[in-house]
């Protein structure tokens, strides 16, 4: 049993599947509080995250929406670059890694208010810098494994899906058609690839802007694409210009993409397949910017 669910007036459990899969359930907790129900969900959202990256790479979660991911040469580089898309929202968040966690990065997480940092390990002397604080709930788990589906309660019933990964034949970017602009330059093509691999994370309807292999801006859980790309250019201030963007379905009309061209980005990625794409395509080509379109889209509720 938990301690309460979402709110503290809801009763909750932690329930560990008996089939072998490894998860955030089987996690070690090293030091700190106990985990709540918000923990594991921030917690495994972030912990995915981090492992739809091969490279070192850090996600910052706060309510099931990233407040930064980047990936680095190193782990504390890629925390580094993390926090600075949103140090106000990282406050209070989940980390997670997909590396051990360095005494270099421990430091700087220190003197960070953080809720819970998850690892698959930790080097000498980084588990002490962030055992000092008291409250900080430190755990230990392997490599993400993907559930083989996803079940969600309905009144009634549950749906059951296949999970959703990044392994359709839209997110090689080998399979991605130019419909604007020139091809990327390869640094270019890197930060599509990255803002397309992080912009899973985000809750629908989701706009990320990235550079350097990190987000600089994300517009996350709005009811139209607009607002996304708004909060996203928002988010990032002068840092959108120059940027790449990545959008987890096809824009409907030319407007969205018209608030990221006129904040400078210089490339967008997104599925296509709306009836109007030849308007987005055109305020593309109007602008000079280069857009991809993959074919697969990643909803994300």
């Amino acid at each position: 049993a938990l301690r309460y669910g979402e709110n503290s007036h809801q009763p909750a459990a932690l329930y560990a599947s008996q089939d072998g899969a490894s998860g955030i359930t089987q996690a070690t907790q090293l030091h700190g509080k106990e985990m709540s129900y918000n923990n594991f969900t921030d917690g495994d959202a972030a912990y995915r995250a981090a492992y739809d990256f091969a490279e070192p790479t850090v996600a910052i979660i706060k309510h099931a929406n990233p407040c930064g991911i980047a990936s680095g040469t190193d782990i504390a580089e890629a925390h580094r670059k993390a926090h600075a898309c949103d140090p106000v929202s990282a406050f209070g968040g989940v980390i997670a890694t997909n590396r051990p966690v360095s005494v270099e990065m421990a430091e700087q997480v220190a003197e960070i208010f953080t809720e819970v940092i998850i690892a698959p390990s930790y080097d000498e002397g980084a588990l002490e810098i962030l055992e000092a604080k008291k409250n900080i709930r430190i755990l230990t788990a392997g490599p993400y494994q993907h559930p083989a589906t996803k079940i969600t309660t309905i009144s009634g019933g549950a749906l059951l899906q296949a999970s959703d990964q990044i392994d359709a034949v839209g997110d090689d970017p080998a399979n991605w058609q130019l419909v604007s602009g020139d091809a990327a330059d390869q640094a270019t093509l890197d930060d599509l690839v990255f803002a397309w691999r992080a912009c899973r994370s985000v809750k629908s309807n989701a706009i990320l802007l990235a550079h350097d292999g990190a987000s600089v801006g994300v517009g996350m859980g709005q009811v139209n694409r607009v607002d996304s790309c708004k909060l996203a250019v928002e988010r990032a201030g002068d840092r959108a210009a120059g940027s790449v963007a990545a959008s987890d379905a096809f824009f409907p009309f030319s407007d969205g993409p018209q608030i990221l061209l006129d904040a400078g980005v210089k490339a967008i990625v997104q599925p296509g397949g709306s009836i109007r794409d030849d308007q987005t395509i055109e305020a593309c080509q109007q602008a000079g910017v280069t857009m991809y379109f993959t074919g697969t889209r990643h909803f994300f509720h």
